[in-house]
């Protein structure tokens, strides 16, 4: 498992939806609740299967969010039968099964912080399976099954990641005076997504009989939906101050310009898109106490399964950025012209 993503951000919403208290002493209907957040780049995937509770109020009860912190309160006994089933559609065509099943296992995570469920040791669901994704011919998605007694809980995802998802920008430019905005292009997923652009520059310090020393400055735009981006030629833009490298570099350098040189070393573009399911998941547990309304695209259960998907590109910067970071008084040298 070289890469593993774990995302157990759980809620409060989702323990507020139902009563938070629970009585001991008289029967109370446990709720199913899914947390997973797919990403086509990890070796491993996981989701988080629990239980959530609700029941009658009496001198009896206590507080459901105690029952959390408590491991055989908040697991399922033993394991679930939790299994993924391959969709595929052709162009012009319709999703049809493919008969391919990805079957969950457990694992316990043994590094969980404190929160609002136990730790430090949590168990978790996963996979070490491939997913597919879109591509300029077919089109893929899955369907979560949980089988419970007498009980079946079910979700649907088409993971972000497909091979039309890509930065078109091959460079950037800033400058240091007079500045203006630039776009920054990419194409995007073929799932509605919601996208964060994080531009970084990286660069060396070098002493003399110093150890050479590698840094970076960075920052990100967004989120933002595709409804807030501009669109050009069928591609998205992100769009960026052309003066935002040198005031972070400033920020950054302030006043150690003496005895030493700066080398720049690469720009890099990233561009991680999640999923609107998730995006909504999260605005409406933000904004409501989850009493009166919360969402979800679990279907007989709670929570959220989502998709994520980082994409990276190194490109060069112009010949007018290089001009004025040689003319700045940072110690920069030998950028090179293209």
């Amino acid at each position: 498992m070289k890469r593993i993503s774990v995302v157990l951000c759980f809620l409060v919403s989702i323990m507020c939806s139902c009563s938070t208290k629970v009585d001991l002493y008289t029967d109370f209907k446990d709720t199913t609740v899914v947390y997973g957040v797919m990403d086509i780049a990890n070796d491993t995937n996981v989701i988080k299967i629990i239980r959530a509770f609700s029941g009658n109020n009496n001198d009896n009860s206590f507080d459901a969010h105690q029952i959390a912190l408590i491991a055989d309160s908040s697991n399922y006994p033993g394991k679930l039968d939790a299994r993924f089933l391959e969709y595929k559609k052709a162009l012009g065509g319709t999703f049809t099964y493919t008969g391919r099943e990805i079957i969950l296992d457990t694992m316990t995570i043994h590094n969980k912080k404190e929160g609002l469920f136990y730790a430090p040791n949590q168990k978790v669901y996963y996979t070490a399976e491939h997913f597919n994704v879109n591509n300029p011919y077919e089109r893929y998605k899955y369907k979560l099954l949980i089988s419970k007694p007498n009980d079946t809980i079910s979700s649907e995802i088409s993971l972000i990641g497909g091979s039309n998802f890509q930065i078109s920008t091959p460079m950037v430019f800033f400058k240091a005076e007079n500045a203006g905005t630039r776009k920054l292009l990419f194409t995007p997923d073929d799932n509605e997504a919601v996208y964060q652009v994080t531009m970084q520059f990286n660069y060396k310090e070098v002493r003399s009989g110093q150890d050479t020393i590698y840094k970076n400055v960075k920052w990100s735009i967004g989120p933002c939906n595709t409804y807030e981006l501009g669109i050009e030629d069928r591609k998205l833009y992100f769009t960026y101050r052309e003066d935002i490298l040198f005031n972070e570099l400033s920020e950054a350098i302030g006043n150690d310009i003496l005895n030493i040189e700066r080398f720049f070393d690469s720009f890099v573009v990233s561009i991680y898109a999640y999923g609107k399911e998730l995006e909504e998941y999260t605005q409406v547990s933000e904004a409501t106490s989850g009493i009166e309304y919360y969402y979800t695209n679990i279907h007989g259960g709670l929570g959220i399964l989502s998709s994520c998907h980082e994409i990276r590109k190194n490109v060069d910067i112009s010949s007018r950025t290089k001009t004025d970071l040689l003319s700045m008084p940072w110690g920069f040298r030998n950028i090179g012209y293209n």
